[in-house]
């Protein structure tokens, strides 16, 4: 009983794990986007 509980709990982490490093990814796009944005607002003037 409590090994599958442990195995669960650790299926659930991975799974997380995963998720979250999917969304930061997704995110650097966004983040690359407003930096070059930025940028050229800054060395455009």
């Amino acid at each position: 009983m409590y090994i599958e509980t442990f195995f669960v709990l650790k299926i659930l982490f991975i799974i997380g794990v995963i998720i979250t490093l999917y969304a930061i990814i997704r995110n650097l796009d966004i983040i690359k986007i407003i930096l070059i944005y930025w940028k050229d607002l800054i060395f455009r003037k």
